[in-house]
């Protein structure tokens, strides 16, 4: 019994328990309630409490297929005869016999709504290996190592908020030695965001063949995005074109938050202007820019799950200026990257993440070596 006990509650915590009434318990109203508008809810009282109650019983069965519908009824139905007291009384040959509805009524509840909570849990579960697969589909289109490049140092790590992530990144060599890189955050996350990114990397990697140029990738990545038609598909992008014998490099952002470009003396640049993400409209606008990585410069690249996760005891935002002072301080790529993510675990203080969070750190060094490649965190 103990060695069952210890295993049935591991992982239990006060704070998991906390957080199951105070934000697991808001959220599933807000989904529950989201598609029964019944008017505005009246503020305290009995009234109140009744509101609320209906809302949640049409929220519950309207999610339900018409069957499931109709046992979580008759189990509610139940539920509330057994609060009724009914006896019957009868005599038999060798007696009187008593037989009282309230624990029958009670039982049936209990089984019809554990019988529904089984099909719905193998609903989730078959959803879920679904999903798995999904991910681990994504998994195979983002970078496990990157390229050696002499001279070059890389540091990655990519977190999704759900099983399949909407952020994407990437490094490809071209044939004339040239790196592509690119970062992107698709809109939403979860499968839909997942779907985007997917058909960013097959759009990004026929558009490498095409002409690698800023702006003709870009172009046509945006060009596929509008003409899914999805009122959701639409994705920030940073893509660049690095020189690693000369440290040249071409960008192009849309409606992506500017990488930071740290120099050697510890100044601090940001990469980009601002515009509209890929998707929204056809043609758009772009404004290609040009920079130096000099030896002992630093390049960040990130998405926005980074800087606006917030904290829970106030909401405040890890920001962007605490990512520049982070990054103002340099260092090793690979421990620059890792202090970044230690501070950001402590700002979230262990809550799951709200949005998919993408970073990478390229570092010219400063005496030309043959980089070992970092694989992702």
């Amino acid at each position: 019994m103990e060695a069952f006990v210890r295993e049935y509650t591991a992982g239990l915590s006060t704070r998991e328990i906390q957080r199951l009434f105070d934000r697991d318990a808001a959220n599933a109203y807000a989904v529950l309630t989201r598609e029964h508008n019944l008017g505005p809810e009246p503020r305290k009282g009995f009234r109140r409490f009744l509101f609320r109650v209906r809302v949640i019983f049409l929220g519950l069965s309207y999610k339900l297929t018409p069957p499931r519908r109709l046992l979580f009824a008759v189990a509610i139905l139940c539920a509330l005869l057994g609060l009724v007291n009914v006896t019957v009384r009868g005599s038999l040959p060798r007696g009187p016999l008593s037989v009282e509805f309230s624990p029958l009524w009670y039982l049936m509840s209990v089984g019809g709504l554990v019988f529904l909570l089984a099909l719905e849990l193998v609903d989730r579960i078959r959803v879920r290996d679904e999903l798995e697969v999904a991910r681990d589909l994504q998994a195979e289109l983002l970078p496990r190592r990157v390229p050696d490049l002499p001279g070059f140092r890389f540091a990655h790590s990519y977190r999704t908020a759900n099983e399949v992530g909407g952020d994407y990144y990437d490094f490809l060599p071209l044939p004339d030695g040239r790196l592509a890189l690119m970062v992107g955050d698709a809109s939403g996350h979860g499968m839909a965001a997942g779907l985007v990114m997917a058909i960013a990397n097959a759009t990004w990697k026929t558009a490498l063949d095409l002409d690698p140029a800023p702006d003709k990738v870009l172009a046509l990545l945006n060009r596929t995005l509008c003409r899914t038609r999805g009122k959701r598909t639409f994705m920030s992008v940073f893509y660049a074109l690095l020189d690693p014998g000369t440290g040249r490099l071409e960008y192009v952002s849309a409606g992506h938050p500017f990488p930071l470009l740290r120099r050697a003396d510890g100044r601090i640049e940001e990469l980009g202007e601002g515009g509209l993400p890929l998707g929204i409209r056809e043609p758009l606008p772009y404004r290609p820019g040009e920079t130096t990585l000099e030896p002992g410069d630093l390049l960040v690249l990130y998405t926005d799950g980074l800087a606006e996760a917030t904290r829970p005891r106030d909401g405040e935002a890890f920001g962007y200026e605490r990512l520049q002072q982070l990054v103002g301080g340099g260092g090793e790529p690979q421990l620059l990257h890792d202090g970044i993510l230690t501070a950001f675990d402590g700002h979230v203080a262990g809550e799951p993440l709200l949005d998919d969070l993408t970073l990478v750190v390229v570092a010219r060094l400063a005496t030309p070596t043959t980089s070992e490649a970092s694989p992702a965190s």
